[in-house]
């Protein structure tokens, strides 16, 4: 990876006040050192946004789906270095990242197909006397200016979620990544900028600024912004949201992901899926599964279905392709996961897979049973490598248990119940209910969000494109 020094502001790259180090995760080395932005950056990138709104709106559909294409074509030649460089710089485990790079490349080729789907449509007016002899039609129109913040679990895709989508509508936009992980983001905007310049157009439709709260803050409240598009925790989105109004906000807020397993599910399926769920990206994923709800019948033999294959759950180096577990993001997230388990055991879980040992930095795979409502690692999200597992008497009290939470991201129901299906699409409070599948199978060409704590608005570009635009509506009297 080959960059620019600084950061990519205005048509050029502009010398940071300062730099900090990005650390792996898993033993504390120093990968590089990136730039760190300031306010006053951060009113620059305003400031250029801003000037090149016009023109950017104004791209021809060819061009800006060429753009695209041209940056899926250089992410794909580049996708082995991508890949090395999330490892390192995300702690995730190798097969993790790989999948990363995969959902990348598809947001960046359907953003360039959605382009040629950006139109609006013909309203007959005469459907009252008086609108006989109108035309009328609406059309979309380009937001404005996009700010997009992303988290540090999947930081080239969220980036890839946000700028794609926003260019393919016509808006420029400014992203801030995570300061743990700025670098994918910083290359996968290089090579924006880069296509950017080869097809003649505004390098300033995309640009990046680092920094802290400060930054995010002087970024999301310029009343100048069209929209904030932010993936992170609820606390801070909320504060967000607050702040920017009446700006329009887009919120992907995490979750405490259900699994419901059902008297007629496919156990050897169910276990298979929560072990899958649960454990990608070390549990770093807003729809990992974190909450199973068995009923009573099933729940036994499901526990021992967990516990017989935990143990080929493999914990390391997250560069060894057989890893699947590996460190978290840094030392106070772990010490946090920890403490959430204490506290369980405390109010009277228990465990029935030991995998945080308190004398390693990486924590296992663990399970919890009977976590109690009102603790943490049952109520909240707890982005580790944990699940806690519960019994209902019934599919009745399943639902209820699974809407009880603030959260409504993702769920899913293993049944061989068609009706249990249908029944659960219906009744669960979620953004997406999952069939006899894990609840982070994500699919980029859907519209993903969630509902209550987990957020407002919808990604995938298609349905991310139609968030950044607004309608226009013309009405025509023809002379005579």
């Amino acid at each position: 990876m080959k960059l620019p020094a600084g950061l990519p502001i205005g048509e050029t790259w502009i010398e940071a006040p300062s730099t900090a180090p990005v650390i792996f995760p898993y033993d504390g080395s120093t990968i590089s050192d990136a730039p760190v932005g300031n306010v006053e950056l951060a009113r620059q990138a305003l400031d250029h946004a801003l000037g090149v709104r016009e023109t950017v709106g104004r791209l021809p559909s060819y061009l800006r789906r060429k753009v695209l294409q041209s940056v899926h074509s250089a992410v794909l030649a580049e996708r082995d270095a991508f890949v090395d460089l999330l490892v390192l710089e995300t702690g995730k485990p190798l097969v993790d990242c790989r999948v990363e790079i995969d959902r990348t490349l598809l947001t960046l080729e359907t953003s360039a197909e959605e382009v040629a789907r950006l139109h609006g449509e013909t309203v007959p007016l005469d459907l009252l006397p008086s609108g006989d002899g109108l035309v009328g039609f609406w059309v979309r129109k380009p937001i404005g200016v996009v700010v997009g913040i992303t988290g540090f679990n999947y930081p080239l895709l969220l980036a890839a979620h946000k700028i794609a989508p926003a260019f393919a509508a016509g808006c420029p936009i400014i992203i801030k990544p995570a300061p743990q992980t700025p670098l994918a983001t910083l290359w996968l905007v290089h090579l924006m900028r880069s296509a950017l310049l080869e097809a003649d157009a505004p390098e300033s439709a995309v640009q990046l600024v680092t920094g802290g709260a400060d930054v995010g803050a002087t970024l999301t409240t310029d009343r100048r912004v069209g929209a904030v598009s932010f993936t992170g925790s609820a606390a801070v989105g909320h504060q967000i949201a607050r702040d920017a109004a009446p700006t329009k906000v887009l919120l992907e807020l995490g979750s405490n992901s259900a699994l419901v397993v059902a008297a007629d599910a496919d156990l050897d399926a169910a276990a298979d899926a929560i072990i899958r769920g649960g454990y990608y990206a070390s549990g770093q994923a807003c729809i990992s599964v974190q909450r199973v709800i068995a009923v009573d019948s099933i729940h036994t033999a499901l526990l021992d279905e967990l516990n017989a294959r935990l143990p080929s759950v493999v914990v390391g180096d997250p560069r060894d392709p057989s890893t699947h577990v590996s460190a978290l993001i840094d030392p106070k997230s772990t010490d946090r996961v920890r403490t959430w388990i204490s506290q369980s055991l405390t109010a009277g879980a228990a465990v029935a897979y030991p995998g945080a040992d308190a004398s390693t930095a990486v924590l296992g795979p663990t399970v919890l049973t009977d976590v109690p409502a009102g603790q943490l690692a049952w109520d909240e999200e707890i982005f580790g490598p944990v699940i806690a597992v519960r019994s209902v008497p019934d599919l009745d009290s399943a639902f209820r248990t699974v809407n009880e939470s603030r959260y409504g991201l993702h769920a899913s129901v293993f049944t061989s119940s068609l009706d249990t299906a249908f029944t659960a699409i219906d009744r669960l409070d979620v953004g997406g209910v999952v069939i006899n599948e894990v609840p982070g199978f994500r699919s980029d060409v859907m519209p993903y969000g969630g509902v209550k704590d987990s957020g407002i608005g919808r990604e995938g570009p298609r349905f991310a494109i139609e968030e950044l635009t607004t309608t226009r509506m013309a009405i025509i009297r023809p002379r005579p």
